[in-house]
């Protein structure tokens, strides 16, 4: 006999607070097309309406896996508006405008709500090594310029920057401050959030492999690298989630795990933007200082196993 869970508040459209949650289940954190080192817009949008057409709930634009390090901020703009005008609506689109100079935080958040974005997401400020009080007024004063609701991420593996419970609980007390992306790999530290500040920030999870983990406690998604593959079946282990069925949750995460492990085998978006290419939806061109192994033959092994090439 399966032990089933009951997920709070599954269905509304605000939290308690009476803040916005800008989705439930799975964003796809879209990778960015390139041909010839330019930003392949066309394909960009037949990746929007794949991903649409599968089902997904949200769609993460020029985010780690977009390779936002490496976009001019005229690509960013181009980028946003193209997910937005394929989007039509249909889901919520959220924009990476993070970084560590917070004016340009701020002018990125102000042209992506002229694009019609429905909220932007901003990493912690890296290199700068700033102090916890550095990094809460850094998405302070975003959140209180940007047009849209703010989705705070925290990466320290990739930043060096941890934000603590303690310092959300100074963003959730923000009023456009509305949800984490937690990829921090720490379950205890999402727990914290959703018991201490549940009410008024929504929790994604940051990493593929604890999408159960952190829905169980209560988040309202993730934010998913491998959704750009298999973005139906990574929707279904969040419906499932969602449901409360959590022997179809367990089946469907554990189904996942091999692929996930697979694109995580190197940094991301190197192997995702190799298996995009395999299985026929764009290049697996990168920018520099990415770049692509000679030898591909362990993550095509993986795709075959799943069957989609």
């Amino acid at each position: 006999m399966s032990l089933e869970y009951t997920n709070e508040n599954t269905n509304e459209k605000t939290l308690p607070s009476g803040k916005p949650v800008i989705f439930r289940g799975a964003a796809t954190a879209l990778v960015t097309p390139f041909s010839g080192g330019e930003v392949d817009i066309e394909c960009m949008r037949r990746l929007v309406r794949r991903q649409i057409d599968s089902g997904i709930s949200a769609l993460v634009s020029t985010g780690t896996t977009g390779e936002s390090p490496t976009l001019t901020e005229s690509e960013i703009a181009a980028i946003t508006a193209a997910v937005v005008d394929e989007t039509a609506g249909r889901v919520p689109v959220i924009a990476c405008v993070g970084g560590n100079n917070t004016a340009k935080c701020i002018r990125l958040a102000g042209s992506a709500a002229a694009s019609g974005v429905d909220a932007v997401m901003a990493v912690t400020p890296y290199y700068n090594k700033t102090t916890p009080d550095g990094v809460i007024r850094h998405f302070t004063a975003i959140a209180d310029a940007s047009p849209v609701p703010l989705i705070v991420y925290n990466v320290p593996p990739r930043t060096s920057v941890r934000v603590t419970a303690e310092m959300y609980g100074a963003l959730a007390a923000h009023e456009n401050i509305v949800g984490v992306k937690e990829a921090s790999g720490d379950v205890s530290l999402a727990a914290d959030i959703l018991s201490e500040y549940g009410d008024s920030l929504s929790v994604y999870s940051g990493c593929d492999e604890l999408t159960l983990p952190i829905m169980a406690l209560g988040g309202a998604g993730v934010v998913s690298v491998v959704s750009n593959i298999l973005p139906a079946e990574t929707e279904a282990l969040c419906r499932a989630c969602i449901g409360g069925s959590l022997s179809e949750a367990r089946r469907r995460q554990l189904a996942l795990h091999k692929l996930i492990r697979a694109l995580f085998s190197r940094p991301n978006p190197i192997p995702v933007k190799r298996a995009c290419e395999l299985v026929g939806l764009c290049a697996s061109e990168v920018r520099l200082p990415l770049v692509q192994p000679e030898n591909d033959e362990e993550l095509r092994a993986v795709l075959r196993e799943y069957g989609v090439i």
